[in-house]
């Protein structure tokens, strides 16, 4: 396994790279805007088992190949980019939805779907995947072998670190998504808002080499 030193770098390098506005928090963001708490919070445990997806893929080699082909990125940014636009546009579409699910004091979106949604995003994010494959071999240690069962390890510790963060995010920001609850038209305001911001994430992501 890798060495105290090499778990406490891969910690700071990981922590740093968590922080980083990028389309995870983003988009953690904007789910708490357009669905509240506790279905952007599914959302970040099913983006957390995203990762891990991709952590499993670069393991057994994959993401190298990813990695590699530019066809092969181009075409997971595209799949990504457009879920999230279409989770923008959704957002927008049913905006007025948060609003009667809070009066109703219930989710507006079920479990399931909350956990695919976050699984969709975190599994098709080609950042991570080149993350993984040029910084998770960096802290392996070569001389304890079993560096697929490492890089596993890592991966599964940079994703348990990314769904602590995004949480703490996505509390923060459905506290002001409740102060926009106490007047309804400022809630119907907030969805479109997030609806907005996860759409310009899509396109940004389309864009972005």
């Amino acid at each position: 396994m890798p060495t105290s030193n090499q778990l406490l770098a891969f910690a700071l390098a990981s922590i740093l790279f968590i922080q980083v506005p990028g389309p995870s928090l983003l988009f953690t963001i904007g789910r708490a805007l357009t669905v509240g708490r506790r279905a952007a919070l599914l959302s970040v445990v099913g983006n957390g088992l995203g990762l891990l997806a991709q952590v499993i893929a670069v393991a057994l080699g994959l993401g190298a190949v990813v990695a590699a082909s530019a066809t092969a990125y181009t075409l997971l940014k595209i799949v990504g980019a457009a879920w999230v636009v279409w989770l923008g546009v959704q957002a927008i579409r049913h905006r007025g939805d948060a609003r009667i699910a809070l009066e109703l004091g219930r989710s507006s979106e079920g479990t399931g779907t909350a956990l695919r949604t976050g699984f969709i995003v975190g599994s098709t994010n080609p950042k991570t995947i080149i993350f993984f494959v040029a910084f998770l071999p960096q802290f392996t240690n070569a001389a304890a072998g079993h560096v697929g069962a490492q890089v596993a390890a890592l991966g599964l510790f940079f994703a348990i670190l990314a769904v602590a963060s995004d949480s703490v995010w996505a509390l923060a920001a459905s506290k002001a998504r409740d102060w926009f609850a106490r007047e309804p038209r400022r809630l119907d305001a907030m969805g479109a808002a997030g609806g907005v911001m996860m759409i310009g994430l899509g396109a940004t992501l389309a864009a972005t080499d």
